[in-house]
């Protein structure tokens, strides 16, 4: 079973995605297409990177994972064919597998660049339907990924700030907001081992601030702000069964300190 996943900032519906599938189920008529997220926020490229990187090693070896966060849409970035772990990407070298690369160097670069195995022609603001698409069809058919193009030596990276923990105090900040408005940090749960978890430790963002670290949401009732630690073991700041984004108007990058 070839199974190709779906990551884009096109927004859930767009036709743009329809023609993506179009395209994959035209060579491959057996492909299992998963859509990972098309809400993506437009140009996004580190949201795109934190969703390859939360969901997609959770696939079976050898899903191909397309990735369309492309702001430089028919420039001169490079298209790449990456190996990370048991899986495969094709998208933009423009640090979309920054995040997932910082945890396990690539066993596998190319850049796709062998014209023969892309639509003609190709739309230059479209490389998601003309080249990505084709190519990763053809791959789950068997495509050898040294016929796409030469080697790539590196793959753009961007910077992924971790948090700094000192005599009682951790400083991080907001690095992503899931579609629940919860605010996901870059603190970690190995760096909150040995923190208190009772009203004795303070999470602030911003100006607000909560006591504790809790283990589900539940544990609050309704409009409770809470700090907690989530799936992607990352502590996160929420308020129970509403949005702490647009409830506190905290955005990604707002910093965060957790004292004790």
């Amino acid at each position: 079973m070839s199974v190709i996943t779906l990551t884009t900032d096109f927004g859930t519906g767009s036709p743009y995605v329809a023609a993506m599938k179009g395209v994959l189920l035209a060579l491959n008529p057996a492909a299992t297409i998963v859509d990972l997220t098309h809400d993506i926020p437009p140009q996004d490229i580190r949201a795109g990177a934190n969703a390859l990187a939360d969901v997609s090693q959770l696939f079976p070896a050898g899903t191909i994972h397309i990735a369309v966060v492309d702001p430089g849409v028919g420039t001169s970035r490079e298209i790449v064919y990456a190996e990370i772990g048991a899986q495969r990407y094709v998208c933009p070298d423009n640090g979309l597998l920054s995040r997932l690369a910082s945890r396990e160097n690539p066993s596998k670069l190319r850049c796709i660049t062998a014209e023969k195995w892309w639509r003609s022609p190709v739309a230059p603001t479209f490389h998601g339907r003309d080249i990505m698409a084709p190519v990763a069809a053809r791959l789950s058919l068997g495509l050898d990924p040294d016929e796409l193009g030469p080697p790539l030596l590196e793959l753009t990276t961007l910077d992924w700030p971790g948090a700094a923990k000192v005599a009682n105090r951790i400083e991080g900040l907001v690095t992503a907001i899931d579609s629940f408005g919860n605010l996901i940090t870059n603190i970690t749960r190995d760096q909150l081992a040995g923190v208190p978890t009772d009203e004795s430790v303070t999470v602030a963002c911003d100006d607000h601030e909560t006591q504790g670290i809790f283990k589900t949401y539940g544990e609050q009732p309704p409009m409770t702000l809470i700090a907690l630690v989530g799936s992607s073991d990352m502590l996160e700041i929420a308020i129970v069964e509403d949005s702490a984004a647009i409830m506190l108007g905290i955005r990604v990058g707002t910093p965060v300190q957790v004292r004790w």
